[in-house]
């Protein structure tokens, strides 16, 4: 495994010791060991922490800050260490980083140990004197989230390290580097569904209660909800059913309890609380419960001097423009933006959760210079 022991030379060197180091989520210890030999050098104070206990946890966050003059703006980068299963299949180890060509495989080259290494090459051409700079790690990102992000919130309330604007280095870009930013993101909500019956024989239906009735005829309800058109810059919104469970075994027997899980990805007409509270409506009226799990709620960064600034350093690197965007999933985005703006952009999605995932290495260097010239800007900025 290679080994980081100073300021990494290029970025593509820290990319493949941060690979190197397995960690499926929730991640801990030696990948965050990778990126303190990083940043330390260069004059930031790390600060590690461990929240959480099982199931979602134990989970291992980072807040490493260098501190300008007093009274400087301070910027943020943001992501997470953390990374999915690699599964099966792989041409070469997901943990044992190999280029071949341009191209650096291994598992998190994209999302998103490439663009945390770009940050932090781009963090030691930064002068200190330029303002106050900040990376804020988490282990789970990939996973339910609960002890991550949001516990570095509190850090950072705590220590007084509240940024003025926040990158996130999420995979954006989708058929080339630059082409895609993200300014926002729907939110997103899980809800629970269960209808109580009554078991009994099926030649006696009269005898019985049918939760799956009840059940096909909420879901046929919700599925037919029109939540909206969407908006200037989200999609409409939409509702999935995920789950339909009811484990029958006998095929002469009306069952006694009938499930199911849907899922709501919803733009800024709405919160995960109304929608929530929507759907329990609809399924109380057909005797049925419902329990929600909101992951986060839909926000905007709109379009201004932060994406100005995004867009400038992009086209100066590459030559067009990106376009703004708030398509796709969710991410640690979501929990940031009560701090601050914030803004993601990173490296091509195309091999993100595959096997084989996959970084050309010129576009990690064009990565940091793009982030260097970010940070710069936000720094200078009223």
């Amino acid at each position: 495994m290679t080994q980081i022991t100073a300021a990494p030379q290029t970025v593509a060197h820290l990319a493949q010791a941060l690979i190197a180091c397995p960690s499926v989520t929730p991640a801990r210890g030696m990948v965050f060991d990778c990126l303190e030999a990083a940043l330390a050098p260069i004059g930031f104070e790390v600060i590690r922490f461990v929240a959480g206990a099982a199931p979602d946890g134990p989970v291992e966050n980072m807040l490493a800050i260098r501190r300008g003059p007093e009274g400087s703006r301070h910027f943020a980068f943001a992501g997470h260490l953390d990374v999915v299963p690699p599964g099966e299949g792989w041409t070469s180890a997901p943990f044992a980083p190999e280029i071949r060509g341009e191209l650096l495989y291994g598992r998190g080259a994209v999302d998103m140990k490439g663009s945390i290494a770009a940050m932090a090459v781009a963090a030691r051409d930064i002068p200190a004197e330029a303002g106050t700079l900040s990376f804020v790690i988490t282990g789970d990102e990939e996973g339910p989230a609960r002890y991550g992000t949001l516990a570095l919130i509190e850090k950072m309330r705590e220590v007084g390290a509240i940024p003025d604007l926040c990158l996130v280095g999420e995979p954006t870009s989708v058929n080339r580097l630059g082409d895609m930013a993200k300014i926002g993101r729907r939110g997103s909500v899980n809800i629970f569904l269960d209808v109580e019956g009554v078991q009994g024989h099926v030649a006696y239906p009269h005898l019985a209660d049918n939760p799956i009735t009840r059940l096909v005829a909420m879901l046929t309800e919700l599925k037919a909800l029109m939540l909206d058109e969407g908006t200037d810059w989200f999609q409409a919104s939409n509702l999935e059913v995920t789950d339909l469970t009811v484990g029958n075994p006998a095929h002469n027997v009306i069952p006694a309890k009938a499930s199911a899980r849907i899922s709501i990805r919803f733009n800024d007409r709405h919160t995960g609380t109304s929608l929530s509270e929507k759907v329990m409506q609809i399924a109380a009226r057909h005797g049925g419960s419902a329990r929600a799990l909101i992951s986060g709620e839909a926000f905007l960064t709109p379009p201004g001097a932060f994406s100005d600034m995004v867009s400038a350093a992009i086209e100066a690197e590459t030559g067009h423009k990106p376009e703004l965007s708030t398509s796709g999933g969710t991410s640690d985005a979501r929990f940031l933006k009560d701090l601050s703006p914030v803004i993601e952009f990173g490296l091509c999605n195309a091999t993100m959760h595959k096997r084989d995932e996959a970084v050309a290495v010129p576009d990690l260097e064009v990565l940091a210079r793009i982030y260097r010239r970010i940070a710069l800007a936000a720094l200078a900025s009223n």
